[in-house]
């Protein structure tokens, strides 16, 4: 019988702080990358709105104070002295009824405050590897790499295991999915998991710390959704639904169990 869930979001380790804290470690914000100093009362509230704006995207003022439980005034106060430092902008949304709503997003001025892994040493590496040994040996390289990154992940996955009953394989894939999405969040790449009631997850990476050197060479990005199907087996398909390199604000991926495959996998005696 198919497992009828109700949708479940899971965030990286920590969930969003409530108001007045920091954002969770994830978020590793530079205070340095901004151009005007501030206060720690004002950096703790622009660390919060950039944190929901790399989030969810597009957002409005009024949702934002909600979220973070102050008043919509102080909120578009933050944002438009962000505006002014050029960290974020807005686009208007006609409605039926009443005036437009400015719906506020991270401009590109951002990427340096969210983590980036040895951008410009990685950039400078992969250029020089493939014009000294070529396109071959990369190829070689980035699979060793897949080869480790999958072994690592695996050694987490390896006391996620079911319990035995016969909807076991529903609940070894949920925790998967949850520690993935923790992995992930302390690899730099701001993870959430959605669960969906049919059994599947639609995973989401807010921020790609390898992104420039990603954009230099492109077959770091197919390698890594190798690695993601490799990881969670031929019982799993993966599917990237949407891709930064792609022109989307983030990559997501669809995470859907193989029914036949599993139920194969149930009838197979021990």
């Amino acid at each position: 019988m198919k497992d009828e869930r109700q949708p479940e979001t899971v965030f990286c380790s920590n969930q969003m702080p409530a108001a007045g804290m920091l954002p969770p470690s994830c978020f590793r914000f530079d205070p340095s990358s901004l151009p005007c100093p501030m206060t720690d009362e004002k950096q703790k509230a622009k660390e919060q709105i950039l944190y929901l704006l790399k989030m969810q995207g597009a957002t409005s003022a009024t949702d934002l104070a909600e979220q973070l439980e102050v008043s919509p005034m102080a909120i578009r106060q933050h944002l438009q002295a962000l505006r002014g430092e050029g960290l974020v902008d807005y686009s208007e949304q006609r409605r039926p009824i009443g005036r437009p709503v400015k719906l506020w997003q991270l401009t590109d001025r951002t990427l340096n405050l969210f983590p980036n892994t040895h951008a410009d040493l990685m950039v400078e590496f992969l250029n020089s590897f493939e014009s000294v040994l070529g396109e071959a040996e990369l190829k070689k390289v980035l699979t060793e790499r897949s080869r480790r990154q999958i072994q690592g992940y695996r050694v987490q996955f390896a006391t996620l295991e079911g319990d035995g009953s016969p909807n076991s394989w529903q609940s070894r894939l949920d925790r998967q999915v949850q520690r993935f999405a923790e992995i992930r969040t302390k690899e730099g790449y701001m993870a959430e998991a959605i669960g969906q009631p049919d059994g599947s997850w639609l995973f989401i990476e807010n921020h790609c710390p390898i992104d420039e050197a990603a954009r230099t060479c492109r077959l770091l990005c197919r390698s890594e959704l190798e690695v993601f199907k490799t990881l969670f087996g031929p019982t799993i398909t993966i599917e990237r639904v949407e891709h930064i390199m792609e022109g989307d604000r983030r990559c997501a991926y669809q995470i859907t169990p193989n029914i036949n495959s599993v139920e194969r996998i149930k009838r197979t005696p021990p």
